[in-house]
């Protein structure tokens, strides 16, 4: 069975930082792109960051550029989000997801697989 498992979040103080993870089962991992979305109370889905199945090309909103980092272990079929700064407005969801076609980056229709989402909150 296909399985995109985060590890938890938490509640950090603004300025903080935390480190997310997603282990991926059921598919191949090394050759899946994989993405990190976020999503408010109310809020639509958003794109937070896109690694390359190789690492090669990372992407990121203006939102999280300079603050975020996205990384893969593929030997452990992983992918982290370093979040660094965090501000109250990065309070949300987050899911990691998996796509095996190439296209927009940002565009969360063409990513198959998706994690079962963890709460960040951060406090002013």
């Amino acid at each position: 069975q296909v399985q995109l498992a985060e590890s938890a979040g938490g509640l950090v103080q603004a300025g903080g930082s935390l480190r997310l993870s997603c282990t991926a089962s059921g598919f191949t991992f090394s050759t899946y792109d994989m993405g990190w979305f976020r999503q408010a109370p109310g809020k639509e889905r958003e794109f937070v960051a896109f690694i390359r199945f190789n690492s090669l090309t990372l992407y990121y909103p203006d939102s999280v550029k300079g603050r975020f980092t996205i990384s893969r272990d593929n030997a452990k079929n992983t992918v982290y989000l370093e979040m660094n700064s965090l501000k109250p407005e990065d309070t949300a969801v987050y899911y990691c997801a998996a796509r095996a076609t190439s296209g927009d980056w940002n565009a969360a229709g063409l990513y198959a697989y998706w994690g079962q989402g963890t709460q960040v909150t951060v406090s002013s």
